[in-house]
């Protein structure tokens, strides 16, 4: 990356004026750095490579860092002339097992692994924010960490670098992500809880097997399966109060051999979305009732495993109110009001230890309708240098 002089420094000393001067200068590196990294992908705690070009990049900046958090994350630090709060700044690295179809020059060498999220924008856009901090440490009052996160696809990158260590003294955090739905050069934001909580069940159903001519010789647990997963959903319709959202989804049903036999089991897998904690506690209990009574009903048995992932992701105002004004000032009349969405992620585990704010950065290329998690990903990459300036502004106007 291009270095500006002392001179140009003392000639530009308006922070928000070589924010952007900065981020265009960089830009060209930054979307070098991505494609490389979109190239290779690495799914969750396999980030060995990814870290490594981080790692590098932070070396060659001249800023602190450790490896290894969590695994695979990297952790950096820039220290302000004067005290201050630590304000942390949060990227993710991991990919999805996806196999890319966008037939792009840079696409994934790996069959089966993509950046179909964007991850690989994320962790450019926060190394060119940490140049830019890096430069402007005169101009902060307080500390930036800087988290490169593992593994937040499987939602467990942030809670594994915490008990790292990672989120030790955060006063308070932003996170953020690309969003192919709002055009790029337009930011979003949701007040309040603006993702879900995530939380997974396994059920396993065991009936009597038997042949199929002779049914009532058996227990059929495939009967009894598709009378519970129906039950399931009064957990939403007529168990959760209507302004709670909640969304029960079984993914996988798995049972039998052949056309003929009655098998001895069934497994369920599935996941609940909740943003409210009330909302949460209603629908494990409702969901472990069910499955209980549901199977006695049936002349089953049942078992259950019950995993909390990660909470609902709350955006706190005092970090909220504080940011989008930075970028509005930044950018202007860009930033947009949104609604919460029963996605969810990690960073939630951030959000439960310090104030924090999840920005919404667009990246929607025009002509394209573009779909996170999806083959033929393709995000407007200009959406790398305004979040880094967003990202750099933000911290500058936090820590003044």
């Amino acid at each position: 990356m291009k270095h500006r002089s002392e001179a140009q420094n003392m000639l530009t000393n308006d922070p928000a004026t070589r924010i952007r001067e900065e981020a265009a200068a960089l830009e060209p590196r930054l979307i070098e750095l991505r494609r490389d990294i979109h190239s290779h992908p690495e799914l969750a705690f396999e980030e060995v490579r990814t870290a490594g070009i981080v790692a590098a990049e932070l070396t060659r900046m001249g800023i602190q860092h450790r490896t290894g958090v969590g695994r695979t994350g990297v952790v950096g630090v820039i220290e302000g002339a004067r005290p201050g709060p630590t304000l942390a700044l949060r990227a993710d690295m991991d990919a999805l097992p996806i196999h890319e179809e966008t037939g792009q020059p840079f696409a994934s060498k790996f069959d089966g692994k993509m950046h179909a999220c964007g991850h690989d924008i994320h962790t450019v856009t926060l190394l060119g924010a940490a140049e830019i901090l890096n430069g402007l440490r005169e101009n902060l009052a307080g500390r930036v960490v800087l988290i490169f996160q593992p593994a937040e696809e499987v939602l467990e990158g942030a809670p594994a670098m915490i008990a790292d260590g990672a989120a030790e003294g955060i006063d308070m955090a932003i996170g953020f992500h690309n969003h192919p739905d709002k055009p790029v050069g337009t930011f979003g934001f949701v007040r309040g809880p603006s993702l879900a909580a995530s939380d997974r069940f396994d059920i396993i159903l065991r009936g009597k097997s038997g042949h199929a001519a002779h049914p009532y010789a058996a227990v059929d647990p495939i009967v009894g399966a598709a009378h519970l997963i129906t039950q399931l959903q009064t957990v939403v319709a007529r168990e959760q109060k209507p302004l709670h959202p909640c969304v029960v989804t079984v993914g996988m049903f798995q049972a039998g051999t052949t056309y003929n036999i009655i098998p001895e089991r069934v497994h369920l897998k599935g996941t609940v979305r909740t943003l409210h904690a009330e909302a949460r506690d209603v629908a494990e209990n409702a969901i472990r009732r069910l499955v209980e009574h549901t199977a006695a009903a049936m002349r089953m048995e049942a078992t259950i495993t019950y995993r909390r992932m990660v909470a609902s992701l709350v955006n706190d105002d005092r970090v909220l109110e504080p940011a989008i004004a930075s970028v509005r000032a930044h950018f202007g009349e860009v930033v947009h009001e949104g609604t919460p969405s029963m996605g969810a992620e990690d960073f939630a585990a951030f959000a439960e230890r310090a104030p924090a704010f999840h920005l919404g950065v667009g990246a929607g290329a025009p002509g394209r309708d573009d779909k996170l998690h999806n083959a033929n990903y393709q995000p407007d990459e200009r959406c790398i240098a305004l979040g880094v300036q967003a990202l750099s502004r933000i911290a500058v106007d936090m820590l003044s």
